[in-house]
């Protein structure tokens, strides 16, 4: 019984844990979407320009592409013995990458949103 309880609460956590949320209707946001409110939602734009219109051009990554993983191995000694260790660590490029995913929104001179893309 008590075994039985436990794998369904773990069914249960697994299943409630893969619901994911609908995805943004971003025309339904143009022209009542404030850059104030991007910015609440998403965070801090990654890349944001201010053309000569008056028009900001901010974007976001939305999902990196994988960029590498470093292996290498440590000797150390001391604190009363030798011995050998192995690390591992995972290391990734800063800055964008063609297959980074991005969300660019463009906002008027009023700071509400006029367009949007997504590659």
């Amino acid at each position: 019984m008590k075994w039985s309880l436990i794998a369904l609460f773990l069914a249960t956590a697994v299943i409630s844990g893969c619901k994911s949320t609908p995805p943004v209707d971003w025309n339904g946001r143009v022209g009542t979407y404030t850059y104030d409110q991007a910015v609440t939602d998403l965070g801090p734009p990654d890349k944001q320009a201010k053309l000569t219109d008056g028009y900001t051009i901010a974007e976001w990554i939305t999902r990196r592409s994988s960029s590498g993983l470093s292996i290498g191995t440590g000797f150390f000694s001391g604190g009363g013995g030798n011995g050998v260790g192995l690390g591992v660590g995972a290391g990734q490029s800063v800055g964008t990458s063609y297959y980074d995913k991005t969300l660019k929104l463009t906002f008027g001179t009023n700071s509400v949103l006029t367009s949007w893309s997504k590659n």
